[in-house]
Formats: C-alpha cells, structure tokens, sequence
C-alpha cells in the first residue's frame, strides 16, 4: 500500500497544510469539500501544491513529522522545486 505525504495551500501566499494519507485522492476530495471541520476548512486550504509517495506508514509518518516542524521559507521552496507556479495537482492525480 502507497502512503503520501502531502501539501495543500489556499494560495501562493496564504497558509500551508502538511498531511498524510493512504488515499490521496479521497483525502484531498475531503479537504476540498470542507467535510472536516477544522484548519484546512477554516483558512479555505483545498490546492494541492505538493506530495511524496511512500512504500510504508512508518517512513511516511517520519516525514511528515519532519516537514511539520520545518520553517514556513523551507516548506515554500520543497513546493517550487517541484511545482514553481504552484498548479493545483489534483486534477493530474484524478485520472
């Protein structure tokens, strides 16, 4: 089973959200119709501007537990080197 870790933003300038999932699909689905209440609903956090693919949960929960304690200007520059214009990537993982 595939884990990911991942990264939405409201905007280019607005607030970041790291998570982790097993579906990522679904997950950003929920974030995106604000299903949970919570962080991501309340700054409108729904573009998903970053991820890494995972063969297992230990090494992904690592991660993310990793990037949540990163400095907002590290975070931003993991996005740009994948993703400069910052294109929300659901889409691209919905087909």
């Amino acid at each position: 089973m595939a884990y990911y870790v991942y990264i939405l933003a409201s905007r280019r300038d607005g607030a970041i959200y790291v998570g982790i999932t097993n579906d990522l699909v679904r997950r950003v689905y929920e974030h995106r119709i604000k299903a949970v209440p919570g962080f991501t609903s309340k700054y409108n956090i729904t573009r998903l501007v970053w991820f890494e693919i995972y063969d297992d949960a230990i090494s992904a929960i690592s991660r993310e537990k990793e990037l949540k304690k990163w400095k907002r200007s590290w975070k931003i520059q993991l996005i740009e080197t994948q993703n400069p214009e910052w294109h929300d990537l659901y889409e691209s993982i919905c087909s």
